[in-house]
């Protein structure tokens, strides 16, 4: 019989007729049992319709929302990874749709024996890919994992955490292979600079941005200064003299002159013979120390 809906035919009724599959009206309010018992009537239809034909993709998308539990059952597992379900559910519907493509009825074992690595290996994939704030090599995301298994066994096992030594020990590793696994561990997550910090003693938590450091301009001064200080000490009282005047009382050439009584000719050329030599002097302390024998 035809359901008529608004004067027409229902499109879902007649393409299942078409195809000789039943109309499935929810295919996702499909109870688990009954999904594989029908998504064996759909597999073995679908082997014999054609691609492309509205019976063909009938059965496939049916098949998709019928098995779409068992998705939903493996993205649980990663409920605590921090991931959005949604997200994790739809990595997993791609898996799902390969088992589907690739199934065959030949094979005489369980769809959901055959889905279940697909779609586990979609998310594992999708975790690999994109977990990660900070991009590792593969060999030290796998790396992590068995860190991870390891340190939660020693720690059972001792009832402390384990040592890089134990680690080692445990996974017949290096101590390097182990420390730089950990380092790249620090890799997997990363906080927002709005997170808030540890509260201090007033118990006002802050953001991590009020609490770091920034670079002080300043400081390159206060070491330029101290670098300055021993050289200015090897001026005579005179050289000494015009560079106080010029640069701590910020008097021109021509007062400097006045108030030495001499041109303002001869205090250009003291000074600019005074600060070539700080500069030389500057310069050379500031370059790095020749290795022996260079």
């Amino acid at each position: 019989m035809t359901i008529v809906v608004n004067g027409t035919a229902d499109p879902a009724q007649t393409t299942a007729r078409d195809a000789g599959l039943p109309v499935v009206r929810r295919p996702r309010a499909v109870a688990p049992r009954d999904a594989r018992e029908l998504s064996r009537q759909f597999f073995d239809r679908l082997q014999e319709l054609d691609e492309g034909t509205h019976a063909y993709q009938y059965a496939r998308n049916t098949l998709i929302e019928m098995n779409m539990s068992m998705v939903r059952y493996v993205a649980r597992r990663y409920r605590h990874r921090g991931d959005d379900m949604e997200d994790i559910v739809q990595v997993g519907t791609i898996g799902l749709i390969k088992a589907i493509d690739r199934f065959d009825l030949s094979r005489e074992v369980e769809f959901s024996t055959f889905a279940v690595p697909y779609i586990l290996g979609e998310i594992k994939r999708f975790f690999r890919d994109t977990g990660w704030a900070v991009h590792v090599p593969r060999r030290l995301q796998e790396l992590r994992t068995e860190l991870a298994r390891a340190k939660e066994q020693l720690h059972a096992a001792l009832d402390r955490d384990p040592t890089v030594a134990e680690l080692a020990a445990h996974l017949k590793m290096s101590e390097e292979q182990v420390i730089e696994g950990l380092v790249a561990a620090n890799g997997y997550s990363a906080d927002s600079l709005d997170t808030p910090a540890d509260p201090d003693p007033g118990d006002q938590r802050r953001a991590l941005t009020e609490v770091l450091g920034a670079h002080d301009p300043a400081l390159e001064t206060v070491e330029d200064l101290h670098t300055l200080a021993p050289l200015l000490r090897q001026l005579d009282a005179r050289e000494r003299r015009i560079i106080e005047l010029r640069f701590g009382q910020e008097m021109t050439q021509s007062q400097i002159g006045a108030e030495l009584g001499v041109s303002q000719m001869h205090v250009s050329r003291l000074l600019n013979r005074t600060l070539s030599r700080l500069r030389t002097g500057m310069l050379k302390d500031a370059a790095p120390a020749s290795s022996p024998g260079s």
